[in-house]
């Protein structure tokens, strides 16, 4: 079996309901893709670190019951998780606050360094733009030697654009440390609608050659009722959903469609099939409140 690295943040949700109540769960866009990735019969090991508090043993107990591989996951005495409120309009599109400035995923690799002697032994590494803004200069820095070493031993890296204003000092901050990550990326899973919250109103095609420049063979452009565009092995494909829904929630929509379409994609689908379990995943996934829905909900690992 392909052998796959997430690296990122899980952190409380509470997720809000129309009697203004709250459901406690957890999710962080990364740990949202491993969890449906495994769902959809892939594996991912995931890459954070957690504090020694009720909630971080929950979320172990969690991600352990769902498949996905915690051994690599770090402690921090020191530091907790941090917490996420998600709201939703009327259409579904969600909105979220934070309270992450003691998060303990942001020492994963100025407190370990030695997980980079373990990433090296993946055959994929999958982390996203939320990944990013965790992390202080110096350890991007280190982050992005080892990825260079990385490639050239023959690793595939995958990256998502997700970005989250909050998370970065400015724009041009985060357009910056983006550039520096896409150079670096084989597989970009991409959200247009983050593309022009960073960039700005641009076309399909500019997105895709922002990051085709640069020499990424594989993207997707995820654009949510619009359907999503490929463009790989110098091919520009176009994949229109093949239902349009009114989603209740589209918290974790890009990271459902991650999973599963890395899920296909390790164990050799086609490009098309690979596509439409992603679609099919993600269109299940906004049906439902929060980020990870009830496995009794939906059996999605029958997508793939």
């Amino acid at each position: 079996m392909v052998k796959v690295a997430v690296i990122g943040e899980c952190m409380i949700e509470l997720s809000k309901h129309s009697d203004n109540q709250y459901t406690m769960g957890f999710g962080g866009d990364t740990l949202n893709t491993a969890v449906y990735l495994t769902r959809c019969g892939g594996h991912a090991d995931y890459f954070t670190v957690l504090g020694t508090d009720l909630y971080s043993q929950q979320m172990i107990t969690q991600w352990q019951d769902e498949g996905v591989g915690t051994d690599e996951v770090k402690f921090n005495n020191n530091k907790q998780p941090g917490l996420y409120i998600i709201n939703n309009d009327d259409k579904g599109e969600r909105f979220f606050n934070y309270w992450r400035q003691n998060s303990a995923a942001r020492t994963l690799f100025s407190d370990y360094p030695e997980v980079f002697s373990t990433l090296k032994n993946y055959d994929l590494i999958f982390l996203s733009g939320i990944s990013l803004s965790l992390y202080a200069e110096d350890d991007l820095a280190a982050l992005f030697r080892f990825l260079t070493d990385y490639r050239k031993a023959g690793g595939l890296v995958a990256f998502d654009n997700n970005y989250r204003q909050q998370g970065w000092l400015n724009a041009s901050h985060a357009q910056s440390v983006f550039a520096k990550m896409i150079a670096l990326t084989d597989i970009a899973l991409i959200s247009f609608d983050d593309e022009i919250a960073l960039y700005g109103q641009h076309s399909i095609e500019r997105c895709i050659a922002r990051y085709s420049d640069v020499g990424v063979n594989e993207i997707i452009i995820k654009n949510g009722h619009h359907g999503c565009h490929v463009f790989k092995d110098q091919k520009q494909h176009f994949y229109a959903l093949t239902k349009v829904l009114a989603p209740v929630d589209t918290t974790a929509a890009g990271d459902s469609f991650n999973g599963a379409y890395l899920a296909a994609k390790v164990k050799g689908k086609s490009l098309e099939k690979c596509i439409r379990d992603a679609q099919s995943c993600a269109g299940t996934v906004i049906m439902h409140k929060g980020a990870i829905i009830n496995r009794a909900i939906a059996l999605l690992e029958d997508a793939s």
